[in-house]
């Protein structure tokens, strides 16, 4: 059985008949139960300021002045500099043979314990009593936390996170889980899984988004919340601690994560013959040029991708000169798939996206300009958080949902998207809404309105010139559907023509010219962009002055 440590009160230095110690009034019980961590003997009249907290302050009262006032000041300012009792020294040939009742009267005024300490006992008698009492204390909580960390290793000598949790939940009384990075819960302490405080889950966000280089902590509901990081050179996981420990518990915390962390790692390991398994399934996908879908189905949800439909993500894990892929004879991949001669850092990267990716179908592919991590991920998985999270500032392309069976195009539409992110600085998104917005990010934005300007100067100075060019930008929306256009604007079929007969004249393009009509969609849908800094029609404002 554990040693159980237990704080130094007032009370037990009471009943301790070496010492005789005895109260000057009645004294309630909950402030007898104040901890004393330290005895210390001064005369001072102000002995605050040289206080720390939870002393036994005693005195021979030899520069007190017994009148009220001067009392009240003094066992005030005790109190202040955080003193958890007073003892007066009691004697022949002392100050005072019993407490003088100014005294008496200010400390129970104040709600501080005043104590006398006879004239056969010195004070050092009572110093060495606190001390060693502290003393005891010291070595129980190091029994403890030996006994505890014990039982940590023991438990971690067998299979999974689990028994380490439970064993340190039944020696310390906190609770414990772990989450993976994107805080889904790995293993837990309780019997059953219970639902997380909701301040737990942006304490994980804030440990998460710093890796591992830092712990946080707070109270929600009365409930202290701790969180520490799991893993060696990367992120594999964080702790939860639920509950306040003491500090015996306190001092095992470093060991429970250096225990949990080793047992991330072990699990990382073990589980890179699966990864490699799910690398050459997708190379074996891809490799196929036009597989069933049947076959591309069942060869997904034999990784785990249950998803109707499914997205290509790729990744630039940074360039790799000189490399080669390895041939499908040596990896069991198919072209382009490399295998541990790739970065160590791309290959980490995409053992994080494995974890974080249902189905984890994630492989690595080397070749110019560099390596690349590619990813078949379900669609309704939020591929912009895991990417946030284990890809933060790399460029990344993210393709249409697709059936499984077109996934190859899919992560070709990622892949041209690469340059993309590389200018907008995030990972960029193929959709069919989106295709000229892509676009039009590329360029720069003064260049692109001085473009429209060129092509739909001539509205802007005439009269109506906006209602002309809202009509020619929803006719051109709508594909040149004239009723459409009509409805869309809440005007008659024959006011769009007129207008866009007037708008042609003005601009002297065609409708039925395919360049013509070109330029001036790119115009209109330039304009609709909504810059910031626009001016009235759709123009960009001048710079400021000087600028």
């Amino acid at each position: 059985m554990d040693t159980v440590s237990m704080p130094l009160h007032i009370s037990d230095l009471l009943a301790r008949p070496d010492l005789r110690l005895s109260v000057t009034y009645d004294v309630p019980p909950e402030l007898l139960a104040r901890t004393i961590e330290a005895a210390t003997v001064s005369d001072l009249p102000t002995p605050g300021k040289w206080l720390q907290g939870g002393e036994l302050l005693m005195t021979i009262g030899l520069l007190l002045p017994m009148e009220p006032a001067a009392c009240r000041a003094y066992v005030r300012d005790a109190a202040k500099g955080g003193a958890a009792c007073l003892a007066l020294g009691l004697g022949q040939g002392l100050p005072y043979q019993e407490a003088p009742r100014p005294l008496v009267a200010a400390a129970e005024e104040a709600g501080l314990p005043l104590l006398t300490v006879p004239d056969e006992v010195p004070f050092i008698a009572v110093t060495k009593a606190v001390f060693d009492a502290r003393a005891d204390e010291q070595r129980a909580l190091l029994h403890r936390a030996f006994a505890t960390q014990r039982r940590l290793t023991a438990a971690a000598a067998g299979d999974g996170l689990r028994p380490m949790l439970t064993e340190w939940t039944a020696a310390t009384g906190v609770g414990a889980a772990v989450l993976d990075p994107l805080g889904r819960l790995l293993a837990t302490s309780e019997h059953e899984q219970r639902d997380l405080p909701a301040q737990a889950h942006d304490l994980l966000e804030r440990v998460a988004a710093r890796g591992l280089r830092g712990s946080a902590s707070s109270t929600a509901a009365g409930q202290q919340l701790e969180v520490q990081p799991l893993g060696a050179r990367r992120l594999r996981g964080l702790l939860l601690l639920t509950g306040r420990p003491d500090d015996a518990a306190r001092s095992v915390v470093p060991g429970l994560v250096s225990l949990l962390s080793l047992e991330l790692e072990r699990r990382h390991l073990r589980d890179e013959p699966e990864r490699r398994r799910r690398s050459a399934l997708l190379s074996e996908l891809l490799a196929e040029e036009d597989p069933t879908a049947d076959r591309a189905r069942d060869m997904l949800r034999s990784a785990g991708l249950t998803a109707e439909r499914v997205r290509g993500v790729v990744v630039e894990a940074g360039s790799a000169p000189g490399r080669t892929a390895t041939g499908p004879a040596e990896s069991g991949a198919a072209d382009g798939a490399v295998d541990g001669a790739v970065d160590g850092a791309a290959q980490e990267m995409a053992a994080d996206l494995a974890l974080a990716v249902p189905g984890g179908l994630v492989r690595v592919v080397g070749g110019a300009p560099g390596t690349v991590i590619e990813a078949v991920v379900g669609e309704e998985l939020d591929i912009r958080e895991v990417l946030a999270r284990f890809a933060p500032h790399c460029p990344a392309g993210i393709g249409p949902a697709t059936a499984p069976e077109a996934v190859r195009v899919s992560l070709r539409q990622a892949a041209g998207l690469l340059a993309v992110s590389r200018s907008s600085g995030a990972p960029a998104e193929a959709r069919q809404s989106q295709a000229s917005r892509l676009l039009l990010d590329l360029g720069d934005r003064r260049t692109l309105h001085g473009y429209a300007d060129a092509v739909l100067g001539p509205l802007d100075l005439a009269d109506h010139g906006e209602e002309l060019i809202a009509t020619l930008a929803a006719w051109l929306e709508t594909g040149g559907a004239w009723d459409a256009t009509s409805r869309r604007l809440g005007v008659h079929r024959h006011t769009v023509r007129n207008r866009l007969d007037k708008a042609m004249d003005l601009t002297g393009r065609r409708l039925d010219d395919p360049d013509d009509r070109f330029d001036l969609w790119l115009a209109t849908r330039i304009r609709r962009g909504g810059a910031p800094g626009t001016g009235p029609g759709g123009r960009p404002a001048p710079p400021p002055p000087g600028r």
